[in-house]
């Protein structure tokens, strides 16, 4: 229901008698300039029509049209954060007069700007005017007013600072005591506080053996978003390690946060070695323990043992201060037959040996084979071959290693160092696991004690030969007919001549070649499947099939729906003034695997309308359409209607939403003000109501109370009327009228 606001100024004049004249000091006020006249009349009879000519006019506007009031400013935004725009309007209570009617405009704060004035069009009772804002440091309010006859409206806007922030969840990282070559890690946690996004641009970092790991920089964080660093604490030395994480952004907190890091590096045993792998008889053997690094104050006391009682050790030995290792004598006793003695040095849980052969007479080995051919294996197939090793001696032979040359070869079998008593043998399990294409060569070398050689060398060689990894293609699932671009995949490049891959199809729906071929050097090759169109939805297994190798990938083809939902099964517009539209609206989505056409939105009932697209509009899968439902009365009382939407929608051909609303009349709200400098009270107010242009008043209300507002309903649409209110004192005596105020109804 539409409502017209009015503000008229009462005075409570009393024509009548000398004595209400008198009581009533407003009007006094009001014709000072006029007093003199006025006492010069020997009757007020005779005065009341230099009253209707000299005091009525000064009640009234210029036109004649009464006193426009601002009744309201509004903005399309309540708060705003950094620069821009608001789209704000000024609201008159009526319409204003010709030439417009001219409002004046500020702003409480400078951070916004509004134009000097704005200018209501003759006729209008609104207009726009635009707010421009500057971006602020910290949050504001403005206060924007809009001011016209003496009256005024303000609308409140509040400006948000714009700033980034970020906090990190630890100030500093201590590691404690890490062990040299070992690692450590700790993570921190980088959070946006602000409330725009913030920029982190580096983690930068000082000290030795600290690494960061994380995303890329520099990263942007939106409000409230997170990433986390990793710190590692790897110690090359031995010794307390500081250093710094530093953060780079910028958080309006700072450019740089610092986060101090600490840690200590404790060395461990590294190696034992002795001077003499092998002696014969007795004697002494001078022996090392190494550290992997300094040993911090205090030194290292690192433990040592013998495997034999033939050679004897001190129980243990110390790695003074900022020393890296300390020396040993191993004292050997004289033996009757070939024996293998193993010292051992142990600290802080880790252990080192060293093999020690002792010889009484001589010793001899034998390798059954001077080479190891594998031939063409599969990558990342495991393939073996054994070598025996045979003590020919007449005394114990120790083979002290195996150790291997070449890519993709492994041993195993023993632990070495290993005796072999006369006679005796070992047999060693020699692999080949090839990783990359093509051929492979190595050697195993065999290191003993033996009379005939220190070392013996066993050449390796082999092929990788690539296999079949992956197949996959671009769409796992495809509605209707098309085409999907597919890779086989191997695991290493192919040699020379390619590597045939075979292709197949579970399902005459999809077609593939018979055979794609990897080229030489490279891993991979693409092949298009050619999908027909299904009526039902169907699986389909793809499958490509190399060197005895398989591999699938799963394809579902979907059939082909259209499917059309509608977010509104009724409209209810409810109550709407007459002639004045309302808008509401209702979406059609195509939720189907395939397009759907709506072919018409069609329309019953009075008053409805509706718009938003051009029929027939297709929607593909996923797509949405918004149609506006209008719905202007001309008549009051209850109207309704149907919207129907025909289209191809596999559910149904024709959605129905049924629309309801009802067409409410007019009404005119007063308000005035009361006299503000009456001697006599105010006890009551008439309002008065005449077509405008006549001076027909009828009495609408007769109050007998000090209310200062009137509701004048229902009145006619398209009419126009004129109101007036006069106030009543104690003595049940009426003022002169007030200004006449004349009102328009749509």
């Amino acid at each position: 229901m539409s409502k017209s606001s009015v503000v008229v100024p009462v005075s409570n004049r009393q024509p009548f008698s000398t004595s209400s004249f008198r009581n009533h000091s407003r009007l006094s006020s009001d014709l000072a300039p006029f007093r003199s006249r006025i006492r010069s009349c020997a009757r007020w009879g005779s005065c009341l029509l230099f009253l209707l000519f000299y005091c009525l006019p000064a009640a009234f506007s210029a036109k004649g049209t009464g006193l426009l009031v601002v009744s309201g400013v509004s903005c399309g935004y309540g708060s705003m954060t950094g620069s821009g725009t608001d789209f704000c309007t000024v609201t008159l209570t009526g319409a204003a007069p010709v030439g417009g009617a001219v409002v004046n405009l500020s702003s409480s704060n400078a951070a916004v700007l509004v134009p000097a004035t704005v200018t209501v069009p003759m006729n209008a009772n609104s207009a726009k005017f635009t707010a421009t804002a500057s971006s602020v440091a910290t949050a504001q309010t403005v206060k924007l007013t809009a001011a016209a006859s003496g009256t005024y409206a303000s609308f409140t806007l509040q400006l948000n600072a714009n700033g980034p922030a970020l906090s990190m969840n630890v100030a500093s990282m201590a590691f404690g005591d890490i062990l040299l070559s070992s690692s450590g890690t700790k993570s921190v946690t980088l959070t946006s506080t602000g409330n725009v996004p913030v920029t982190v641009n580096s983690a930068t970092l000082t000290g030795t053996g600290f690494t960061v790991s994380g995303p890329t920089f520099p990263v942007a964080l939106n409000p409230g978003g997170t990433v986390l660093l990793t710190v590692r604490f790897t110690p090359t030395t031995s010794g307390a390690t500081s250093g710094n994480l530093t953060i780079a952004s910028n958080s309006s907190a700072g450019s740089s946060a610092v986060i101090g890091l600490s840690g200590t590096g404790l060395p461990t045993l590294s190696t034992l070695s002795c001077g003499n792998a092998s002696m014969t008889g007795s004697g002494t053997d001078s022996c090392t323990v190494t550290l992997t690094g300094a040993a911090l104050a205090g030194g290292t006391a690192v433990n040592l043992s013998s495997s034999n009682l033939a050679v004897t050790v001190p129980t243990a030995v110390t790695v003074g201060a900022n020393a890296t290792s300390a020396v040993f004598t191993a004292t050997v006793t004289s033996v009757g037959t070939a024996q293998p003695v193993t010292l051992t040095a142990t600290a802080a849980g880790v252990s080192a040996n060293f093999a020690l052969q002792l010889i009484a007479a001589v010793p001899t080995l034998s390798v059954d084979a001077a080479s190891i051919t594998f031939g063409n294996v599969t990558l990342n197939t495991p393939a073996t071959q054994s070598v025996t090793l045979t003590s020919t001696g007449t005394a114990s032979v120790t083979v002290n290693s195996a150790t291997l040359t070449g890519t993709g070869f492994t041993v195993s079998g023993a632990t070495f160092p290993v005796t072999l008593n006369p006679g005796q043998a070992a047999t060693l399990t020699v692999g080949f696991t090839p990783t990359t294409s093509g051929a492979t060569s190595g050697n195993l070398t065999i290191a003993s004690n033996s009379s005939a050689g220190s070392s013996a060398v066993i050449g390796l060689s082999g092929t990788g030969l690539p296999t079949l990894s992956t197949l996959s293609c671009g769409n796992a699932s495809m509605t209707g007919s098309g085409t999907d671009s597919c890779t086989v995949t191997l695991t290493g490049a192919a040699l020379a001549g390619g590597t045939a891959v075979n292709l197949s199809s579970s399902n005459l729906a999809v077609t593939v070649p018979t055979a794609v071929t990897v080229g030489a050097n490279a891993t991979s090759a693409v092949f298009t499947a050619t999908v027909t169109s299904v009526g039902t939805a169907q699986p389909v297994t793809l499958t490509a099939t190399a060197a005895g190798v398989s591999a699938n990938f799963a394809l579902q083809l979907i059939a082909a729906v259209p499917t059309l939902s509608v977010d509104a099964a009724s409209i209810t517009f409810g109550n709407v003034t007459l002639n004045t539209p309302a808008t509401q609206s209702v979406t059609l989505t195509s939720t189907g695997t395939a397009s759907v056409t709506v072919n018409s939105a069609t329309l019953t009932g009075t008053g409805f309308t509706v718009s938003g697209a051009t029929f027939p509009v297709t929607l593909n899968p996923g797509q949405a359409l918004t149609l506006a439902v209008v719905f202007n009365p001309i008549a009051t009382g209850t109207a309704t209607g149907t919207l129907t939407i025909a289209s191809n929608s596999s559910t149904s051909s024709s959605a129905v939403i049924v629309l309801t609303g009802a067409g409410t009349a007019h009404q005119v709200e007063l308000s005035w003000n009361p006299p503000s400098n009456s001697s006599d009270p105010v006890v009551g107010y008439n309002v008065y109501r005449a077509p405008s242009g006549t001076s027909n008043y009828q009495l609408l209300h007769s109050s007998g109370d000090v209310q200062t507002t009137y509701v004048d309903s229902p009145v006619q649409s398209g009419q126009s009327y004129d109101y007036i209110v006069m106030s009543v004192d104690s003595h049940t005596v009426l003022s002169i009228p007030s200004n006449v105020f004349r009102v328009a109804i749509p």
